[in-house]
């Protein structure tokens, strides 16, 4: 028998067995364990949640009607009381903290992904004082606006604008993360065909990167403003008035809040102040619910696969 023919009857080797990586087949009883701690874990938050829910529902339902956001607060009259100078003031609030951080949230972030050296000192801490800043404690930009905003160099006072600004700062480097993650999406071969046709820099950023990323955008500065909107403890520092009758008319004007008109009636120990702080919490999550779902939806409908 030639060298030929023992190859040609050699056996072929096994193939592999496949890999066992599915959610019933883990591999070690400690694996199986931590996936049981985890789902636990998991089930302890939805549970609590669920219950959190059913309990407001159940309270604030029997005032959840016309009156709610007809009417304006009241200290005496709790059945017939509502919350409109709230409802408003957060509206002002939320289109003033937006004007605030699309321009320079963007703008920023254009800047540190298209224009910016990231070999220069300047730079990476700008980056760095962004990522901290993300994580500061919300009541330490209630004390910094107080200090500079409310009081101090500006003395604006506990207005409109001053709440705007504040919550503004506070959400801002989330709005310059989101945006510079969505700006990066974006694949560099569309920049350099942009160029290769004769486009600026500048041209390129408008035309080709800024169109392709708004989804991202979008969907990060919405997040941003549902999680300012519901920020009581800046607006608390800076002696926003719990009990106020009237509609701001400017950005100039005293407000109120949702936040804080929840924490002024949940305060007081009348059955139907509780009853009407449990309704105000479902308006503010039902507007928390909408938002995020305008987010979601702007995400899976206009995000692009690259």
């Amino acid at each position: 028998m030639t060298a030929t023919d023992l190859i040609a009857f050699e056996p072929a080797p096994p193939e592999p067995r496949p890999a066992m990586t599915g959610p019933g087949h883990d591999r070690t009883p400690v694996q199986r364990a931590f996936r049981l701690i985890l789902l636990g874990c998991l089930a302890v938050g939805v549970v609590f949640l669920a219950v959190l829910l059913a309990y407001v529902l159940t309270e604030g339902w029997q005032r959840l009607d016309t009156e709610l956001w007809r009417n304006q607060a009241s200290q005496i009259h709790p059945a017939t009381a509502g919350a409109q100078a709230a409802i408003v003031g957060t509206l002002w609030l939320m289109v003033g903290t937006a004007l605030i951080i699309l321009p320079v949230g963007v703008l920023a972030a254009v800047y540190l992904e298209e224009y910016a050296d990231r070999d220069k000192w300047y730079n990476r801490l700008i980056e760095l004082n962004i990522q901290n800043l993300a994580a500061v404690p919300s009541v330490v930009y209630g004390i910094l606006g107080l200090g500079l905003i409310v009081r101090g160099p500006l003395s604006l006072g506990p207005v409109v604008l001053a709440g705007a600004l504040i919550l503004a700062l506070l959400v801002l480097p989330v709005v310059i993360i989101s945006s510079r993650e969505a700006i990066r999406a974006v694949p560099d071969s569309l920049r350099d065909g942009s160029l290769a046709l004769g486009a600026t820099r500048w041209q390129t950023v408008w035309r080709t990167v800024l169109p392709n990323s708004i989804p991202g955008i979008a969907t990060g500065s919405i997040l941003a403003l549902s999680r300012a909107i519901g920020e009581a403890a800046p607006l608390v520092v800076i002696g926003v008035a719990a009990f106020v009758q009237f509609n701001p008319a400017s950005v100039f004007d005293r407000f109120t809040a949702l936040p804080i008109q929840i924490y002024n009636y949940a305060s007081r120990p009348q059955e139907d102040f509780i009853i009407l702080s449990s309704a105000l919490i479902v308006v503010l999550l039902a507007i928390l619910l909408l938002m995020n779902s305008a987010a979601v939806f702007i995400r899976n409908k206009y995000q692009r696969r690259w």
